[in-house]
C-alpha cells in the first residue's frame, strides 16, 4: 500500500514586547507539539508602556507584517495584553492571517471567586486602558476589583528567567495593593494580567501576605490556539526546534540562553 501523504507542521508565531510570551508559548507547544513555532520579542521597543497609544499600535503593526512576511505563520498569538488591548482590532482588520489575543481574565476571576474581591495585577499600561474598564463593568459588577498598576514587575521577571532575581521587599511592595481586606472580605483572586509574571509565580506565591488563586491566562490561550489549529491534522514529519528572535538582533547571553533550554529553543 502507499503511504499516506506527509503533513506539513502548521506554523505559530509567538509575540511579545519581551520574554514573558514564553509562559503563553510554552502552553501552546504543549497543546501542540508538531507545530513548527517562532518566538518573536519586540525588545527594541520594550516596555510598551512607555510607548503612546498611537506609536504602539503603528509598532506592532509593522513588527508583525514584518514577521509575516519572513515566517508566513498559520497562526500569530499576541501573547501581550498591553499589544492586545491597543492593536488586536487593527491587526485583525488589516491581515489575513488569524489571531489570539491575550486580554485580562476578568470574567473568570469574578465566576470563581468566592470572597467576591479579586485583584487585577497589571502593566500601569494595561489596567489603565479603557479596554480593561470594560472588562469590568460588563463581567466584573458582583466583585470589587482592585486594578494594579506595576511599574516594575515585568522588568524584575525578565531579571528572574536569567538568574539575576531582585529581592523579597521589591517584589512585595508591587503586588501589596493586590491584598485588600474591607467589609468581612479579603481578595481570593489576582488576574496575571502580564504574560510575565507567571515567570515570578513562585516568588508570588510566598511574598502574599494570605493564599490567593492567581489566574494565568496561558492555558485557556493554549486550548484557543489548539482549536483555532484543530483543522490542521498532527504533522507527520516532526517538526524543528522553535526558533527565537529579537528585533534588537541581540544574540541571547549565556545566561539567558540557559533559561531558554529549559523552553525548548
Amino acid at each position: 500500500m502507499p503511504s499516506p501523504p506527509e503533513t506539513a507542521a502548521p506554523t505559530v508565531l509567538v509575540f511579545d514586547s519581551g520574554l514573558g510570551g514564553l509562559t503563553v508559548f510554552r502552553q501552546i507547544k504543549a497543546a501542540r507539539p508538531d507545530a513548527r513555532f517562532v518566538y518573536l520579542a519586540d525588545d527594541a521597543a520594550f516596555p510598551y508602556g512607555a510607548l503612546a497609544e498611537d506609536a504602539l499600535i503603528a509598532r506592532v503593526t509593522a513588527v508583525i507584517g514584518a514577521a509575516i512576511a519572513e515566517y508566513a505563520p498559520d497562526l500569530i498569538v499576541i501573547a501581550c495584553n498591553t499589544a492586545s488591548t491597543l492593536a488586536l482590532k487593527d491587526l485583525r482588520a488589516r491581515l489575513a492571517v488569524p489571531f489570539v489575543g491575550t486580554v485580562p481574565a476578568i470574567k473568570p476571576a469574578c465566576a470563581q471567586s468566592k470572597s467576591k474581591r479579586i485583584a487585577v495585577l497589571g502593566t500601569q499600561a494595561t489596567v489603565g486602558r479603557e479596554y480593561t474598564r470594560a472588562l469590568i463593568r460588563e463581567f466584573a459588577a458582583a466583585c470589587a476589583v482592585a486594578l494594579v498598576g506595576s511599574p516594575r514587575l515585568a522588568a524584575f521577571a525578565e531579571a528572574e528567567l536569567v538568574g539575576e532575581p531582585v529581592g523579597d521587599a521589591a517584589i512585595a511592595a508591587e503586588i501589596a495593593p493586590c491584598f485588600v481586606e474591607a467589609e468581612g472580605r479579603c481578595t481570593d483572586t489576582v488576574v496575571l494580567a502580564c504574560t510575565h509574571y507567571p515567570l515570578l509565580l513562585t516568588r508570588l506565591r510566598k511574598l502574599a501576605p494570605w493564599p490567593v488563586d492567581w489566574l494565568d491566562p496561558a492555558p485557556a490561550i493554549a486550548r484557543r490556539a489548539a482549536d483555532l489549529l484543530r483543522e490542521r491534522p498532527p504533522a507527520t514529519q516532526a517538526p524543528p526546534p522553535p526558533r527565537i528572535a529579537f528585533t534588537s538582533g541581540r544574540a541571547p547571553s549565556a545566561r539567558l540562553a540557559a533559561a531558554l533550554a529549559g523552553f525548548g529553543f
